[in-house]
């Protein structure tokens, strides 16, 4: 279509935030027309029709599904949209940039990060585990892991006592139970199965089994109770078997163990209660039936996978790969090809990804190229922002908490920016 300014288009605006709704009927506008030219038109016709908003708000715009980052025509024009209708131009409240909310030192690589409540937990390439304050204060330092740690996850937390678990290249996962009022820690399983080093843990919504996956394309499913009725002998709990027989912890082994992985699982997911979602270097993502013990379904793609996140609302997948895309995956896809979006941006290769817990459409990435950049899943060709910071690559990510965005990398830092959209 030409994009002149002599050519026009009929547009009517739509939004789902009622606060700044305007009458829908169309009316025609300049097929070059910016987007600060529409943010500047949407804002007039929010004061003619709406008093109580007295301030202009800054607006994003979506058009045939993803957000308008050229002139409105040549959006039009490249997504098919037809020009003879009317064009529906759907307009949300832009997110505020991100701010550097804290910088927490370690003493070598942050390999993996874990935030809840008020609290965040760390694992690093010199064998350590640390706990913080959401706050950004340091409360342990945790030995007990004999190589680099490479995922965290916490189990339970509760005002009095807490549990959580780490993955290590030494072959184990580890659980430990953290008495906050103490703040004390003690190891209180051993989980030995893996016959090479563990590259990923994930735990359950119930806080019952975490699964792990690592170097031997093994993935096991492990029981995360701290006293659970496995580790009873003869009325003997686990704990006070242990002190008699003069160690510090109880071995435990898998509940299951599941193969089909031809490489390191790089990552694992919950899908429900009885499913999980592995990714491979095998460059493949697999779904597995624990109910059954079987393989549900495979997808493939053309290069190794080095992580994998689904959406906790809506079960779409993120993958970051060996090159510089973000993909995204729509598992339920029966029509043409499951990759629903590529994500390109990054100058290296990407290592890390995480959902939003609270907004379907947003997502961060982290990579080599020592940055992390915040997406809107409308906008595969532009993130919204770089989060700038690392002076190193960017080796694990953690979006657990709504307000916080957080990243650890081979700079020993672990970066934490806080959305603006939460005032406390």
């Amino acid at each position: 279509m030409d994009d002149s300014s002599n050519s026009q288009l009929q547009i009517r605006f739509v939004t789902k935030q009622e606060q700044y709704a305007v009458p829908d009927a169309p009316f025609a506008v300049q097929a070059n027309i910016s987007t600060s030219q529409l943010n500047t038109l949407v804002n007039e016709l929010i004061k003619e029709s709406q008093s109580a908003v007295e301030n202009a708000v800054e607006f994003d715009f979506i058009v045939a599904g993803e957000l308008v980052r050229s002139r409105l025509g040549e959006h039009v024009s490249e997504r098919g949209v037809s020009s003879e209708g009317v064009v529906t131009v759907e307009y949300v409240e832009r997110l505020p940039a991100p701010q550097p909310s804290d910088c927490l030192l370690h003493d070598d690589w942050v390999s993996a990060l874990h935030a809840r409540d008020k609290w965040i937990l760390t694992g690093c390439y010199d064998n350590t585990l640390h706990l913080w304050t959401m706050k950004g204060k340091h409360k342990l330092t945790i030995p007990g892991h004999t190589a680099p740690i490479k995922a965290v996850a916490w189990v339970s937390v509760t005002d009095t006592l807490a549990s959580f678990v780490s993955a290590s290249h030494d072959q184990t996962a580890m659980l430990w139970e953290w008495s906050v009022a103490a703040n004390a820690v003690e190891c209180v399983h051993v989980c030995r199965g893996h016959e090479r080093g563990l590259e990923c843990v994930a735990v359950d919504t119930e806080g019952s089994r975490f699964a792990t996956g690592g170097w031997d394309a093994l993935l096991k499913i492990w029981s995360a109770g701290i006293h659970s009725a496995s580790d009873q002998e003869d009325g003997e709990s686990a704990s006070k078997r242990a002190k008699r027989d003069g160690s510090k912890s109880q071995i435990r082994t898998p509940l299951l163990t599941l193969k089909g992985h031809r490489e390191a699982v790089s990552a694992v997911c919950w899908r429900g209660s009885d499913s999980v979602v592995t990714s491979s270097w095998d460059h493949t993502l697999r779904s597995w039936d624990l109910t059954s013990g079987t393989l549900t379904s495979e997808l493939c793609g053309n290069k190794s996978f080095f992580d994998l996140h689904v959406s906790p609302l809506t079960g779409l997948y993120l993958t970051a790969s060996a090159d510089r895309h973000v993909r995204l995956y729509d598992p339920r896809s029966t029509e043409g090809s499951v990759v629903k979006s590529t994500f390109t941006s990054h100058s290296q290769w990407v290592q890390t990804v995480r959902w939003s817990p609270t907004d379907e459409h947003l997502f961060i990435s982290g990579a080599y190229d020592n940055t992390v950049k915040l997406w809107d899943s409308r906008s595969p060709k532009v993130p919204l922002y770089d989060l700038i910071g690392h002076e190193d690559k960017v080796l694990c990510s953690d979006w657990s908490v709504a307000k916080y965005m957080m990243s650890g990398g081979a700079d020993n830092t672990l970066r934490v920016f806080k959305s603006k959209q939460y005032k406390s």
